[in-house]
């Protein structure tokens, strides 16, 4: 690689470090193993460079990179259980529409989430992976990320929900 190249590079890399770093801090919940878990997956894709195929897929390439390391960060932190038993309850309550919330309040809320809700939360509705893919890269059952899904949102309602009766929204 040449010296124009390697700027070229560092200079994609840091240009989608805000938007990685978002992706870090959804999933992993807190600041400092956020910042740990992009170092890391930004010195892997430096180390696998060689691997991009044309720059124009470096987005979709570093975003799945970052999101390969958070999953394996999580992996070794987060146990995941299978919740079906809440499933009944959950569905049975009246649900609040996401929407009327702004995404600031939400994304608060979303960090507070229990880690495995939090992770297949992110994964499902913010990074579009199917059931069947988190099952496969977190090595659980559909139905446990089915149910994590459904609590995460379930409890992310009732927050929001609270906190808007209260009128901390």
């Amino acid at each position: 690689m040449n010296h124009l190249q390697k700027k070229s590079i560092d200079a994609m890399f840091k240009s989608y470090s805000r938007g990685m770093y978002n992706i870090c801090l959804r999933m992993i919940g807190n600041k400092q193993d956020a910042e740990d878990v992009l170092q890391d997956a930004f010195v892997n894709a430096y180390l696998k460079i060689h691997q991009l195929r044309s720059l124009d897929s470096f987005g979709a390439w570093i975003k799945r990179i970052v999101i390969n390391q958070n999953i394996q960060f999580l992996r070794s932190q987060i146990m995941f259980a299978d919740i079906d038993d809440i499933k009944a309850e959950m569905e049975t309550q009246e649900e609040t529409q996401l929407e009327a919330y702004s995404m600031i309040r939400i994304n608060e809320e979303i960090k507070q989430l229990p880690d495995g809700c939090r992770i297949i939360f992110n994964l499902f509705l913010l990074e579009n992976y199917s059931h069947k893919e988190i099952a496969e890269i977190l090595n659980i059952s559909e139905s446990t990320s089915k149910s994590q899904y459904r609590r995460a949102r379930h409890l992310l309602q009732k927050r929001l929900k609270e906190k808007a009766n209260y009128g901390q929204i």
